[in-house]
Order: structure tokens, then C-alpha cells, then sequence
């Protein structure tokens, strides 16, 4: 069995849904000792307990010690099984973050699948659902056919959105007698991650979202509007308003800059998308929310690097699988770090770093 640091570097709970993806695809077991000891809190929350129960019901996993507040947990992973599963992650626990533990197995090792989720689209701490969708989904593409939906948004505390994901895999590890043949059959086969130049800024787009009871103080209007005043760009800024009914108030933005390749238009199998985003809250002016936005916006953009901070860790564990990756990335993040780390606890070692220039290749 494999054993994990839980506090290592930044100590959060990304630790355990790396961990939790690549036991049920390699069907390696783990522990995972010193849960979230970087976190004030520390110890399983209930939003981690959901991605293990996503992936117990994905592969009839057994645990121990998966309960609030535990800093010891072990994961024995069963086979993984092309499934539709319903789950509601409670309050506005986030969606998003559950979806890092499940979408590595649902593109990789299972027959179509399909998962349906309640929860936080749009919370402190995690990616909202439009950066998901529009920044991170695009590059998964080559691997697999991904359908995604926002049926509702959910803001913090009550939550209550409502997400559909279905992924029907390109290339299957059921197909193989054991995880390293399909491995092997993957840095043959498979596309590969290559990211290592930022191109020329074909066009900013962006949502900009509201619960319907702040429609009257044109909330989203409002974040939309300072967003484009604080983007200094020379390309078209098109920027969506959206209003929805939810459980509480809450609203926010997304922007996403779109670069296009040597043949000017956005490379279909390795996207240039540069994300951004920032959330409401009482007592914040909705201007405030959408100048953060753009200005964090511009400085991925000033970065010259064709991968935002946020993206670089998300992309590790699929550059890991496909091998003869290489991404240049706008910072490097302990976050990033951390899930490498966790990857090569799985793989062995697998990555190269170049600090001066911010260049990940896998080995």
C-alpha cells in the first residue's frame, strides 16, 4: 500500500482527490496520512468525503477512516465501471473540486459514464464551473467526448446547483490486461500535452453572473462593465450577462482569453486559454469583482505564457499518463508542486522542471 503525506507543502485537500483519481485507475491502494495539516481545519471535510463516495460508487472501493475530521484515511479500489451515479455534495460544498477526483477515471479507465451533481458552482477556494468548463474541459477533449451542463448555480452557503458530466472514453484501460500496458499504449497513442508558446490575442470572453434577486441593482451588468473598462487588450471582449434563480444570493465572474496558433486560429488538440476569474460577497461592489477579475486577467496574459497559474496543477496528472508532455506555465505554484508529487507517488518519477523558465516536461 501506498503511503501519502497529506501535509506536504501546500497540505490541502488536493492531496487526497489526486490520490483518490489515480488509485482507481492504476488499482493501487493508499493511506494518507496528516489530512489537510496545512489547513487551520484540519482533517477530511464533508466536500472530500463526497469524492470518495463518487469513486466507491465508480469502482466499489472499500475505506477506512473516512469520516469529518480525519486525518488518516485508506482507499482499496475495485474495478472502475462506466456508471451513472447522482450525488449531492451538501451546501455549497464545490462541485468542481469533487470533479478533479472522478475525471481523470471517467476519461481514462471506464465505458461511457455519466455523473450528476448538487453542490457549490460558483464558492471560495475552488474554480468556478465556467472556468472548468471553458479553460480546463477543452484541453480533455482529445481524450474522450465530454458533454457538460450547468443546470443551476449554487452559491454559498445553501448551494443547490446542479451540474450533468458525461464522458465517453477515447481510450480505455478496461481494454487492457493491467494499468502499465495501457500506460505504455497511451505515450504510443495518445495526444499529448504541448503548451509552450502563448501566440497571438485573438479574443476575451467572459461570464458574468448574478442570482436573480440582484437583477434590480444590475449586479452583473455591473461586474461586466468594469471588467471590460480594466481589460487592456486590442481583440473583441465579449462578455455574457446571466442572471438565475437560486437557492441564496450570490454572484461573480469569468474571463477567459483565447490565443491563436502559428496558423492563426485556436489549436483544436492544444488550446491557448488563459482563465481568470472572481467571486462576490456582501459588502463587495460588484465593479470590485469585475476590475479583479480583468487585472488578474492581464497579468496571465503579461506573463507571455500559454498556461495560467490555476491550470498548470490540473493538467499534471494527464500530462503524467500521456507522456512527452511539456507545458510553460505563468507560475510555480506549491499547488502544482504538491499534485506532482502525489503523481509520482503513483508513477514514479516522471517530471523535469525547468524554474527559471517555468517549463514542466515529463520525463
Amino acid at each position: 500500500m501506498l503511503s501519502i503525506d497529506g501535509a506536504y507543502l501546500e497540505g490541502g485537500g488536493q492531496i487526497v482527490r489526486t490520490a483518490l483519481a489515480l488509485s482507481a485507475l492504476t488499482g493501487k491502494q493508499f493511506e494518507v496520512f496528516g489530512i489537510r495539516k496545512g489547513r487551520c481545519d484540519s482533517g477530511l471535510k464533508q466536500q472530500h468525503i463526497f469524492c470518495v463516495n463518487a469513486l466507491k460508487e465508480f469502482c466499489s472501493a472499500k475505506t477506512e477512516g473516512v469520516f469529518s475530521g480525519s486525518e488518516h484515511m485508506s482507499f482499496f479500489p475495485g474495478v472502475f465501471k462506466g456508471r451513472t451515479v447522482s450525488l449531492d455534495v451538501g451546501t455549497a460544498g464545490s462541485t468542481t473540486l469533487l470533479l478533479q477526483s472522478v475525471l481523470a477515471p471517467m476519461i481514462f479507465a471506464g465505458k461511457k459514464s455519466r455523473l450528476r451533481l448538487c453542490g457549490g458552482t460558483d464558492v471560495k477556494w475552488s474554480q468556478p464551473v465556467d472556468y472548468l468548463q471553458h479553460v480546463f474541459i477543452p484541453h480533455l477533449r482529445k481524450f474522450a467526448d465530454i458533454g457538460f451542463r450547468v443546470e443551476k448555480r449554487g452559491y454559498f452557503p445553501k448551494g443547490g446547483g446542479r451540474i450533468d458530466l458525461s464522458v465517453k472514453p477515447k481510450y480505455c484501460l478496461s481494454e487492457f490486461r493491467d494499468f502499465a500496458g495501457f500506460q505504455r499504449y497511451l505515450k504510443e497513442e495518445a495526444p499529448k500535452i504541448e503548451l509552450n508558446k502563448q501566440g497571438k490575442l485573438l479574443q476575451v470572453k467572459g461570464i458574468s453572473h448574478a442570482s436573480s434577486g440582484l437583477q434590480e441593482q444590475e449586479v452583473a451588468e455591473r461586474q461586466a462593465r468594469a471588467a471590460r473598462h480594466s481589460l487592456r487588450v486590442d481583440c473583441p471582449v465579449r462578455i455574457q450577462v446571466e442572471y438565475a434563480d437560486s437557492l441564496c444570493a450570490g454572484s461573480g465572474i469569468s474571463l477567459w482569453a483565447l490565443f491563436a496558433n502559428e496558423q492563426g486560429e485556436l489549436d483544436e488538440f492544444n488550446p491557448v486559454i488563459l482563465g481568470a476569474d472572481s467571486l462576490g460577497e456582501r459588502g463587495k461592489r460588484a465593479e470590485l469583482v469585475g476590475q479583479e477579475a480583468a487585472d488578474s486577467l492581464m497579468n496571465e496574459i503579461g506573463s507571455k505564457a500559454p498556461v495560467d497559474r490555476h491550470l498548470a496543477d490540473q493538467l499534471i496528472p494527464f500530462m503524467a499518463l500521456t507522456g512527452a508532455s511539456s507545458i510553460f506555465c505563468s507560475e510555480l505554484t506549491n499547488h502544482c508542486r504538491t499534485n506532482m508529487k502525489v503523481v509520482e507517488d503513483f508513477l514514479g518519477k516522471t517530471f523535469e522542471i525547468d524554474e527559471k523558465n517555468r517549463l514542466i516536461k515529463t520525463l
